[in-house]
Parts: C-alpha cells; structure tokens; sequence
C-alpha cells in the first residue's frame, strides 16, 4: 500500500516538473525573442535614399494633369471636340493626351547648372474628323495659365497631317464590327455555320486584322481574317477572310470588295454565296476541337517554383519617378506610344546616359494569304506603352518586387489607371559576376554575386507580349533588353503555304516573320562632348626575336574614329567592327579614352528590301546601329502614323542620317536595333516561349574606369584556406543566422480591369 501511494507521488511529482519544464521553456522563447535573427521580408522595407525631386521633369503626366488637359481642350469652342469614348470618324476626336518631354539642354541646365526647371507640358494628338486631317498641340504650361499652340508644322513641315494615317480607334472598331454582323455575319449565316460552327451570340468567328490597310498612300482598305472564338484565337483560324473598304468617314458608304474561302477569291458576297451553292468551292466541313491553344494547365499545378527574397530588406529605393540602386539611379517613365523610357541615368553620380528608351518594334510577315501577304506591323502607331496592363505576381515579376502604377490617355475620354504596370526588383541571374579559384601558389577564392536591378514591364500587343527589361548591374553596365512571347499570328493551310512556314496544328501555318526593335541611346560620356570609336582585330606576321626558325601570326589592335553620320550608319549584315564606344576625350589613369560600349544581341532576320514602298516607315531597321548628332527634332526614330501612312512617312529615320552631319566631338545619339527571325515550330502552340527569342544592347564601360567598380561591392566572397567559416569576408558562411520564412503580401491581381472595350 505505501509502496502504490509514493508511485502515486512520484508520478504526480514528475508531471508537475514537466509542466514547470514547459512553461519556463515558453517564457525563456518569450524573453529571448528580441534577440533572435530579424526576418527582414516581413516589412519590406527599403533602404533610405536620398532622392531629389529633379526626376519629375520626367515624370509622366499625373491623373490631375491628363484631366487639366483634356477639360482645357474641350473647353476650345473652335475645336468642337467629341466627349465621347466612340466618337465616330467624322467628328473631332482627342486621341492621345502625352508628356512633352523637355528639350536636352533646358533639362541639363536645370539637372547640373540649378537653370530654370523646364515648364511641364502636354502632347495633344486631335483627329479632326470635320476637317479630315490630323493636328498635334502642345498645351502647357500645366502650373499656371495653360495655353495650347498648333506644332504640327514644327514637327512634321506640313500645316497638318493626313487624315487615312491616323489610327483605327475604339469608335471606328465600333464601327467595323458593326459593318461586320450586317454585311457578312447576317448575309452569310448559313455558310458559315456549315463550315465554321458559326452560332450568333453563342459561337462567334472573331475577326484580326491585317496592317498596313492598303497599297498606296490614301487607302484605308483593311483585310480582316476570322478565328474561332476561343481563348488564343490568334493560331484557330477558319480559312475565310475579307478586304473592308473604309475609307469614308461614313461608315454607310463602306463597301465589301473581296472575300477568301479556303484560298478561293470572290468579288462579292452574292458571287460566293452561289460558287457555295452549287458546289464550286471546297467546302470547309466544321469540326469541334479541343483548344490546343489554351494556357489553362493540362494538369492541376502541384508544386511552388522558387522564390526571391531579401533577406536583409530591399536594397533599392523607388520615389516619384526615380529608382536608386547602390551606385546607380535614374528618372523613368511610360510612353503611351513608345513604351519603357529612363532618363539622367547615373552611376556613382556621374551620368552615363541622357535616355534610354524603346522606339519601336516591328514585324514582317511572309505569307500566301491576303490577311497576312501584306502584314508589316509597326507597334508605336498603336501603342506600346498603352498595352502594359497589370503584371501576375511571382510570375512576371518577383513576388516581392515593387509595383508601380501608370496613368494614360489614348483613345479614351478619360483617365486610365493601370496597376502595378511596372516593376523593378533585385535579383540574382545565377552566374557569378565573377570568380576565381587559386589552385596554384597563393590557394583562396574570391567571388561576387551577379545580383543586378531590372525595371520592367510587360505589353500584351495583340497575339505578341513583349517582355522590356533594363537592367542595371554593379560592374556598371546597364543593358536595354527584350523577350517575346505571347501567340503566334497563323493562317489556314492552303495549297502552297508550307513555302512561308510550318505546320503547327491541323489546317494551321505559322507564318515566318521577322522582329526588329529599336532603341534610343542618348550616351552622355563625361559630358556631352563625345566620339564614336570602333575596335576590331586582325592578324599580323611578326618575327620571334629569339630565334630565326619561323614567323608567327598574333592579332593587334585595329582603332578608328567614325566622323560623320554615313559613316557610322552600320548596317545589317555587312562587316561591322565587334567593338563600338561611345568615347570621352578624357582619359583613365592609364591613358586611355573613358568609353562605353555598345554590344548588341541580335538574331535578326533581313530588313525588308529598299524598294518596297513601305520600307521609308521603317527606315531605323536598315541600320544595327546608328550615330546621329543629337537634335531635339529628331526625337524618335519612328511615329504614330507610320503603320497607316507607310508609303509616305511623316518621320523617316533614313533622312536623319542623310544629311551627314559631322559627329566629332558631338552630342551624340546611338540608334541601336535588335531582333530575331521567327520561323514558327510545333514547339510555339500553345505560345512562344521567352528562351531565345529576344534580343538588346549591353552598354559596358570600357576603360572608363581604372579598375573594375564591383570591387566596392558588399556582397564579394573571399575564402583562404583555415579560413573558411570567417564571416568577416563570406557573410555566406553566415547565411542560417539570417534566414527565415519570408511573410509574404496576399496575390492580388487587377489587370483585367484596363482591356479594351468596344461598346
């Protein structure tokens, strides 16, 4: 009995001391919390920067001031301009409300002389449909009394523009659709069941257009080809096609003047309607199909890619416009029209570059069919910068990268707000930066990561998104780079396609194209005194000083200054020096001129041929890389009327370098194209991938400093035997006190809200 009564106690006793055991072990946790490694992702927090407000003459219009403008512009009796967001082709139509940029010199002076800050004003785009032209406008300045003053003969040398080039818009899609149902949907209903599964409100044929809409100067005639209404409709189509009139400004005058049935052309609907009748075309038999061309995943995702985090808190800074990154900061914007800009980019203080931006991106396309026979797409008549819609998180962008909203007004008649449209992030590319290990002698190892900053966006243009990255890396090279994916445009498989492509899916051809992108370069090299300098080798025969028995061939250095612009207009496919500069007169410690380098990728296809009539439009393309002196009136290298008004280009880049200014010791500007032929594949459907398809310039300095700057960075490695777990130079060896589970902000996506609606 005792013997059961002390076992009671003992057990009673042990329980009580686990008990003690474990509420002391929580208050020691609780107490010792404080103490324990910080996980820095769960604020985010960025580092304290010091920016400045200079960025803002760069800054995109504000929500406020696109309203300030468009009220003013409405409040203009003389203009009688439309407040709608359909107005039709005949009434006066504001299209596109910009940002002016301020002129280079008023910029500088106010950037690094304390000058007056440039005034902030507005570019007005006016399709005047009463008047059948077109008008630009700058209206400003938008911090007291606003004004506007006609600039069209400033820019273009005529007192207005042609009316056929301007833009398709909302209200003329409208309009086309409108023309569609009544003139082919209605009228053919029964062939178009038959042949396509055609349902009206309930199985639809959605209609892509061909560009440019003509032959000729003038023409406004536009070869629409069908698809099944499916998601990526872009690689369904159904074999019919039709050639719309619409010139008129009345869409009652607009007229049907061919049709194409599985490669068979008609003059008119009646004609087709009786050749189907009575059996004289091949008939296209409806199939129901899977939609091989849907992204939704054929099996349920079951895993978590890789992550990016910070384990120590970001190490960049965004205000306003303005980004700073350890060494580098710079101003950016989005242009409606040409997309992803930066400006006053700066490494360690000193500029290296005045802009940085997208111009244009451009495609050929070779075909049998009419819908894409005639197809050259030049993205800036449209919008670039108009089609960056919200980016997924942990897909398009790091999921703790920072988001950026943008504002536009382009065909609207309001304020647009795009979420989270840019992002810019920290990240490791997986590569060292550099490295080396001593095996030899004095053994140690000594590394840097190559973590870099990119600024990005992504613009879903049609069937093609584009991804635009800059990205800003500590050896002080910054690189302007693109990737696409997205849809490949397609054709139906007639006789005699599989000459302009492959096969990609039943009845489908993936038409070749090329793509050429261009970019602007506004390298400021101490200075805005600056020389184009090419670099190249070539192999010499030199004797052996120490012995007679035989000649050897060694490279040398080939050096040369290029000094007017033909000259250094280099062409695609002709030998082109590997070594370009942008170059200073200053030197470096050893003697050499302070440069940077412009290195392209590039797997670009040919340039369309000189004597093709559409080929002014896109003139830029001719060239890999092109010097210009700089000049405030050749801003861009194309327009938003170049894919309309191909024939007779309102901007053609080929007289910039016509005209053979002398660029020694000059402001100089760099056109730089890249790009890459497209012969699509089997492996595009359902869409192209990113790997190898893209294309952009790396500019690396180039004796322009004494040694290399990621020297200074934070983040080497350095590792000598006996030392391995010293932390004072491998903060890696330290890694696990600082890591931790990252506390990430919720997925939130609202980038459906911005899509065109055509209602």
């Amino acid at each position: 009995m005792v013997a059961q009564v002390t076992t009671s106690l003992v057990r009673c006793l042990l329980i009580i001391l686990a008990l003690i055991s474990i509420i002391l072990n929580i208050v020691l946790i609780c107490l010792n919390s404080n103490r324990l490694p910080k996980c820095q992702l769960q604020v985010q927090e960025s580092i304290q920067a010091n920016h400045t407000d200079q960025s803002l003459i760069f800054a995109d219009l504000t929500p406020e001031e696109y309203l300030m403008v468009r009220d003013y512009m409405w409040q203009q009796k003389n203009l009688r301009i439309s407040h709608s967001a359909t107005a039709r082709s005949y009434e006066n139509f504001i299209f596109l409300i910009d940002l002016q940029v301020p002129k280079k010199q008023e910029a500088l002076n106010y950037l690094d002389s304390h000058g007056q800050k440039p005034e902030r004003k507005a570019t007005v785009v006016v399709f005047f449909g009463e008047r059948s032209h077109l008008k630009e406008f700058e209206v400003g300045p938008l911090s007291s009394a606003i004004r506007h003053r006609d600039v069209t003969k400033e820019r273009y040398n005529m007192d207005h523009l042609p009316f056929t080039a301007r833009t398709v818009t909302v209200g003329e899609y409208v309009e086309l659709f409108i023309f569609l149902n009544l003139q082919v949907f209605q009228k053919l209903e029964t062939e178009l069941r038959e042949s396509f599964g055609y349902i009206p409100k309930k199985r639809e044929l959605n209609p892509f257009e061909g560009m440019p809409r003509g032959l000729k100067s003038g023409d406004r005639k536009t070869w629409i080809s069908f698809f099944r209404d499916e998601s990526g409709m872009y690689i369904h189509p159904v074999g019919f096609e039709v050639l719309v009139n619409h010139e008129s400004k009345n869409s009652s005058n607009w007229s049907l003047n061919k049709l194409l049935y599985n490669g068979q052309y008609f003059d008119t609907i009646e004609s087709f309607k009786q050749s189907y009748k009575t059996g004289g075309v091949k008939k296209i038999k409806f199939k129901d199909i899977p939609n091989y061309a849907s992204l939704k995943p054929r099996k349920k995702p079951t895993g978590l890619s890789p992550q990016v985090s910070y384990l120590q808190g970001k190490r960049f800074s965004v205000k306003n416009n303005q980004v700073i990154y350890m060494d580098w900061s710079f101003a950016f914007g989005l242009s409606a029209l040409t997309g992803m800009r930066v400006f006053d980019v700066r490494f360690r203080g000193q500029r290296i570059a005045y802009e940085i931006s997208v111009q244009e991106a451009m495609s050929v396309y070779g075909s049998l069919t009419p819908g894409m026979v005639l197809t050259k797409f030049l993205d800036s008549s449209i919008g670039i910068g108009r089609f960056a819609h919200e980016l997924v998180r942990g897909v398009d962008c790091p999921h703790v990268a920072t988001y950026v909203d943008v504002y536009r007004y382009i065909d609207t008649n309001v304020t647009q707000r795009f979420h989270n449209a840019i992002c810019v992030f920290e990240y490791d590319v997986g590569r060292p930066l550099r490295r080396h290990f001593s095996d030899f002698f004095h053994n140690s190892y000594g590394g840097l990561p190559n973590s870099a900053l990119y600024f990005r966006t992504i613009t879903a243009i049609g069937n093609y998104d584009y991804i635009w990255d800059f990205i800003f890396y500590q050896s002080g090279s910054v690189e302007a780079r693109v990737h696409a994916t997205g849809y490949i445009s397609s054709s139906y498989k007639v006789d005699g396609s599989l000459r302009y492509g492959h096969q990609v899916a039943e009845n489908v051809l993936g038409n070749i194209h090329t793509h050429f992108v261009n970019f602007k370069v506004d390298l400021d090299i101490l200075g805005v005194r600056n020389n184009f300098l090419v670099k190249d080798m070539a192999f010499e025969e030199v004797s052996l000083p120490w012995t007679n028995e035989r000649k050897v061939k060694v490279p040398y250095l080939v050096e040369n200054q290029l000094r007017t612009e033909k000259a250094a207009a280099l062409r695609h496919g002709a030998k082109t020096p590997r070594y370009l500069h942008v170059a200073s007169n200053q030197t470096n410690r050893w003697g050499h001129q302070r440069s940077y380098r412009l290195q392209i990728t590039s797997f670009a296809g040919d340039h369309l041929p000189e004597t093709e009539p559409e080929e002014r439009s896109m003139s830029w393309a001719r060239y890999k890389v092109a010097i210009t002196k700089h000049r405030d009136e050749e801003p861009t290298s194309s327009s938003l009327y170049g894919q309309n008004y191909m024939w007779e280009p309102v901007v053609d880049f080929s007289k910039y370098v016509e005209n053979d200014e002398n660029i020694e010791n000059q402001d100089l500007v760099a056109w730089v194209t890249a790009g890459f032929l497209h012969i699509p594949h089997a492996e595009d459907i359902p869409n192209t991938v990113t790997v190898g398809n893209g294309g952009g310039v790396l500019l690396r300095p180039h004796n322009y400093f004494d040694m290399d700057p990621s020297v200074q960075s934070p983040d080497a490695v350095y590792v000598q035997p006996g030392a391995e777990l010293d932390c004072d130079f491998n903060r890696v060896a330290c890694l696990e006190k600082e890591l931790c589970s990252p506390s990430l902000q919720p997925f939130t996506y609202n980038g459906f809200e911005g899509v065109m609606k055509f209602e």
